[in-house]
């Protein structure tokens, strides 16, 4: 039995799968990134930016710029177009700086 690659990604797309966006519990087509999942369900400002107080969004959908920055399950600054979604991700807004002087032991 010979299965078509165009059979795959047709079954593959159809799939969807849920995460959480701010709270909000959204679905996503399997082997989407962050960013195109976001935008199909209405989102376009991903968080703000952290000079201006600006909406950030989708800009070069490349990786090059840092304008679409999330957090994701915790992680902050994950460029949302270069990562696909996951099932059960949250995802939240960049508001502002990651905390880079986090106390390693809390003791």
């Amino acid at each position: 039995m010979k299965i078509s690659p165009d059979k795959l990604v047709e079954d593959n797309q159809n799939k969807e799968i849920p995460f959480y966006f701010n709270g909000k519990l959204l679905k996503a087509k399997q082997g989407q990134t962050i960013a195109a999942a976001l935008m199909a369900n209405g989102i376009c400002k991903f968080g703000v930016s952290r000079k201006l107080q600006q909406p950030r969004g989708l800009f070069c959908a490349n990786g090059r710029c840092c304008s679409c920055f999330v957090s994701v399950n915790g992680l902050d600054h994950v460029l949302s177009c270069m990562t696909q979604v996951e099932a059960g991700a949250n995802i939240s807004s960049n508001e502002g700086d990651p905390n880079v002087r986090r106390e390693v032991n809390e003791n």
